[in-house]
């Protein structure tokens, strides 16, 4: 059973399931592409990491994060290992340095985690030959996902998001800093986004 790495692509607004996220996954040395439904919280989770956010109290995994690393355990690769009816189920690799266990996890908690370890991550031929969905570099859904907000589903920080274009530099830093010490991450994250289009 060969393995394949996988990337985090970036996270959608489900179109299907209110209130879902869609997290896109890319295979390294292809053109595949596996989404996977998960929750509000999760998408949080894993977007506050990509884009590099740092909360002034930490997150569930950031203090799953914390912990491991003062015993000195570390998580090696994360597994997409089985689909079933629809599911994906993870298994997280940790190692102490001495010995090495892999333990159950779902699949959001396994890539947030994975992010935050900088960790790879893995699924089977078989899975991506299930779920895997080819995209060409032109195709317009993964031409929207590269340009979307991570938390497109609130009228109102889109509506906000349009005025961040004449804000100078200097404000939007301060804007973000004040959100993020208000643990308003939905709006850092359409904030973050605006920065980093000008870093472009």
């Amino acid at each position: 059973m060969s393995k394949i790495r996988l990337n985090v692509l970036g996270i959608s607004y489900s179109q299907t399931q209110t209130g879902a996220y869609a997290l896109i996954l890319s295979e390294e040395d292809g053109n595949r592409r596996i989404p996977i439904i998960i929750g509000g919280f999760e998408a949080q989770a894993i977007a506050i990491q990509l884009e590099g956010l740092k909360p002034p109290r930490p997150l569930t995994h950031d203090l799953f994060h914390s912990f491991a690393e003062s015993y000195e355990i570390k998580i090696t690769e994360v597994n997409i290992s089985r689909l079933h009816e629809g599911v994906f189920f993870s298994r997280l690799t940790c190692s102490d340095g001495h010995r090495q266990i892999e333990i159950d996890a779902r699949t959001s908690d396994a890539i947030a985690l994975a992010l935050r370890f900088k960790c790879p991550i893995y699924t089977t031929s078989e899975i991506i030959e299930q779920a895997g969905i080819i995209l060409d570099e032109q195709n317009e859904f993964e031409s929207d996902l590269e340009h979307q907000d991570f938390y497109p589903s609130e009228p109102t920080l889109k509506d906000q998001g349009k005025d961040f274009k004449d804000t100078p530099d200097a404000e939007l830093k301060t804007m973000l800093d004040d959100a993020i010490r208000l643990e308003n991450y939905e709006k850092a994250s359409i904030i973050q986004n605006e920065i980093n289009r000008r870093k472009k």
